[in-house]
C-alpha cells in the first residue's frame, strides 16, 4: 500500500471512500472535492479554493473552524482518559457536560442522555418514551405522530419517524407506528390558504391523529422548532402552545428535535425557548460540539427518569460511544465559549440583517420565499413570481439545482444546500461567528448565481 504522502487522494476516494447521501456515479470522471483545513468561516480544498461555508459543515459548525481551544480541549481530555463508557459509571467530563446541559435547558429537564449524534438521540427518545409508558402502566402507547417532509434521521427508528418518502421507500418496511401529518409550511399551505392568517389547522391536525389511532396508543409527538427539510418552516404564533395544550390533554410526550435548532442556531440555547414552549424531551448534537467531535444527547424532564430510580429498573438500551470523554470535554469548552463570546447575543444582533439581506433576493423571479430564523434560512424557488408556480417537473428540478446552481455557488465560492425533498430551496446556515463581511459576501455570491440560475434555466 502507498505510504501517505504518495497516496492518490483522488483515485483513493473514488476506489475505497462511500460517501454519505452521495451518487457515487457522478465521480466516475469528476474529481471529489476534498476538504483540506479550515478557519473560521471559510475551508479550503486540496487545490487551495476558498469556500465560505454557508451551511456550518452540515448546520454544525457553530463556532467555526480552526478553534484551538477545542482542539486543545480535546487533546488534554485524551491525554488524561482517552475512553471510558457510561454504562454503570460515570467520567468527570459526562458528568460536567450532562450538569450543565441541565441548567441551561429550561424548566425540569434536568437528566441527560447521552448518544453519538442525531439520528441515536431521535432513535433512544423513542426507545426511552416507550419503555417509560410501559415502566408506568401503559404499554400500548409505542406509536409516534410527526410531520410530512420532516427529517428526523437515517437510523432505522428514526427513518421510520422522517417524513420523506423518497428516502423512506428504499428501506421499507420501516417500523410500524407512525402517522404523518401537516407541516407548517404557510407558503404552500392547503389548510388555511384562503385566511387571512394560519388558524392553527395544522396543530390540529396532530389532535385528529391522535384520536385517530387512539390515545391510549400514542407515545409521543416528534417537532422541530424549525422544520428543516422543505426549507426552513417555521411556526406561525400559537403553534406549539397548542401542540402542548393537544398533548397535555391526551397524555402524549412532546419531543423538539433540536438537532440542528438547539446551541443557538435560531439565536437561543434551544429552539423551544425562542417558541415558548416547554417539551418533554429535547433531541440534540451538532452544535453540542461544534463538529468537533461526535456528541449527541437526548435531555428529558425529571418525571421520565423516576421509573428507573428504584430497586432493579434500568432503561436497558446504550451506546459504546456515547457519552466519551473526549467528546464531553469538547462539548463543554464549547458551551463555555458560548458564554465568553456571547454567541447568541452575536445571533440575535444580526439576526435581521442576515434577514434583509435575503429579502433583497426576492428582486430576483426565481425568488419566490424567503423564511427562517436566527442563522437558518431557506429561500424557494418559483418558475413564476406572479402565480408562484413551483418547479414541479423532476427533471426541470434536477437541471436547476443539481445540474446548475449547485455547482455555480461552489465555483463562485459558496458551500450552500439545494434541496428538493418538498419544493426547491436553497438553504443557508453558516458558522454563528459570521458577521457583517460573510453575509454580505453569501448575498453578493446568492445574487450572481440566482440571476444567471433565472436567465438559464427559466427565461431561456
Amino acid at each position: 500500500m502507498a505510504g501517505h504522502d504518495e497516496l492518490d487522494l483522488q483515485a483513493a476516494a473514488r476506489r475505497h471512500l462511500w460517501m454519505h447521501f452521495t451518487r457515487l456515479g457522478a465521480y466516475a470522471e469528476a474529481d471529489v472535492r476534498i476538504i483540506d483545513r479550515g478557519e473560521g468561516c471559510y475551508v479550503w480544498d486540496h487545490a487551495g479554493n476558498r469556500y465560505l461555508d454557508g451551511l456550518a459543515g452540515l448546520f454544525t459548525v457553530q463556532l467555526g473552524h480552526g478553534r484551538r481551544e477545542l482542539a486543545e480541549a480535546a487533546a488534554r481530555q485524551a491525554e488524561r482518559l482517552g475512553y471510558a463508557p457510561v454504562w454503570s459509571q460515570a467520567h468527570e467530563p459526562a458528568i460536567r457536560l450532562a450538569a450543565h446541559l441541565a441548567e441551561l435547558a429550561p424548566g425540569d429537564l434536568n437528566r441527560v442522555f447521552f448518544t453519538t449524534g442525531g439520528s441515536e438521540a431521535v432513535e433512544s427518545a423513542w426507545k426511552l418514551a416507550r419503555a417509560w409508558f410501559r415502566a408506568t402502566g401503559q404499554p400500548g402507547r409505542h406509536k409516534v405522530i410527526a410531520r410530512r417532509t420532516a427529517y428526523h434521521g437515517t437510523t432505522l427508528g428514526a427513518l421510520s419517524i422522517t417524513g420523506i418518502p423518497a428516502l423512506r421507500a428504499p428501506f421499507e418496511p420501516l417500523l410500524p407506528g407512525v402517522t404523518h401529518v401537516a407541516t407548517t409550511n404557510r407558503f404552500r399551505c392547503r389548510l388555511c390558504a384562503g385566511s387571512a392568517a394560519c388558524t392553527l389547522e395544522c396543530a390540529d391536525a396532530i389532535e385528529d391523529a391522535i384520536a385517530f389511532e387512539g390515545p391510549e396508543t400514542v407515545a409521543a409527538v416528534y417537532l422541530e422548532p424549525v422544520q428543516n427539510a422543505g426549507g426552513c418552516l417555521t411556526p406561525a404564533p400559537g403553534y406549539f402552545q397548542r401542540v402542548r395544550e393537544i398533548c397535555d390533554r391526551h397524555g402524549v410526550l412532546l419531543v423538539s428535535d433540536e438537532v440542528i435548532c438547539a446551541y443557538g442556531r435560531l439565536g437561543h440555547m434551544f429552539g423551544c425557548e425562542r417558541y415558548d414552549y416547554l417539551p418533554d424531551m429535547i433531541t440534540t448534537a451538532k452544535g453540542l460540539t461544534s463538529g468537533y467531535s461526535p456528541l449527541g444527547a437526548v435531555i428529558c424532564r425529571d418525571a421520565l427518569a423516576e421509573p428507573f430510580l428504584e430497586g432493579t429498573a434500568s432503561f436497558a438500551h446504550g451506546l459504546t460511544f456515547a457519552g466519551h470523554p473526549v467528546s464531553c470535554a469538547v462539548g463543554l469548552r464549547n458551551l463555555e465559549l458560548f458564554a465568553e463570546e456571547d454567541v447568541l447575543g452575536h445571533v440575535r444582533r444580526h439576526e435581521d440583517g442576515f434577514r434583509q439581506r435575503l429579502e433583497g433576493l426576492r428582486d430576483i423571479p426565481l425568488v419566490g420565499d424567503v423564511r427562517g430564523a436566527g442563522w437558518f434560512w431557506a429561500l424557494e424557488l418559483v418558475r413564476d413570481p406572479d402565480t408562484l408556480e413551483p418547479f414541479a417537473d423532476p427533471a426541470e428540478r434536477e437541471a436547476l439545482l443539481r445540474g446548475f446552481l449547485a455547482p455555480r455557488m461552489a465555483e463562485a465560492g459558496l458551500l450552500a444546500r439545494v434541496d428538493d425533498r418538498g419544493d426547491a430551496v436553497v438553504q443557508l446556515s453558516p458558522p454563528l461567528v459570521a458577521g457583517d463581511a460573510e453575509l454580505d459576501e453569501i448575498e453578493s455570491i446568492l445574487r450572481t448565481c440566482l440571476a444567471e440560475a433565472h436567465k438559464r434555466c427559466v427565461a431561456g
